[in-house]
């Protein structure tokens, strides 16, 4: 079987390995599955500030990664597209936003999305974002004094004190856009 998925990031690659691990003890077909990254990261803005744009974002590096390996003459069983933002909600007086992870799967027939949960944003944090364009992984890169926050736990380990991290969070959104093809039962 093979798997591409839309990133090269480690913490989206691994999350991708993890859960084709778990998926085999219930689904044997997912044993030994080769996982083919596959840089996308120009199939969605920089820092999503939507849930639309997180779900059209996972889709469309899905759809990338998918057409990206047939280029090559390799056909993918499953395509995979990850995407994490935050969701704004504009309220008075002030605005809120909550990171969120969001998961595309396809067979290239059919598709579902999945979400590995929400955490609320910071006031602080959310304004250096939204209101002064500050990207996310540069933003917590300041906050937390450390380089490459992405690339490790995310802002998902640094707000929560490393009790879920980037990794983590794209391993439920995972679990959860691959249930209509691991338990198809439920799906009829």
């Amino acid at each position: 079987m093979i798997i591409v998925v839309g990133s090269t990031r480690g913490p989206k690659v691994e999350a991708l390995r993890r859960v084709l691990g778990a998926l085999a003890v219930t689904a044997p077909e997912f044993k030994g599955a080769e996982v083919v990254p596959f840089d996308a990261s120009f199939a969605a803005p920089p820092m999503p500030l939507s849930l639309d744009e997180m779900l059209e974002g996972a889709r469309g590096r899905a759809q990338i990664a998918l057409e990206s390996l047939a280029a090559t003459g390799r056909r993918a069983d499953y395509a995979v597209g990850l995407e994490g933002g935050i969701d704004l909600r504009r309220t008075a007086p002030s605005n809120r936003g909550f990171l969120m992870s969001w998961a595309y799967v396809t067979d290239g027939r059919r598709g579902a999305h999945g979400c590995g949960g929400a955490v609320e944003v910071p006031s602080g944090l959310l304004e250096a974002v939204v209101d002064n364009g500050i990207e996310l992984a540069e933003a917590m890169d300041a906050l937390s004094g450390e380089r490459g926050v992405r690339d490790r736990q995310g802002a998902w380990g640094i707000l929560t004190r490393g009790l879920l991290d980037r990794t983590a969070s794209f391993e439920g959104a995972l679990l959860n856009a691959f249930a209509p093809f691991y338990n198809p039962e439920a799906y009829r």
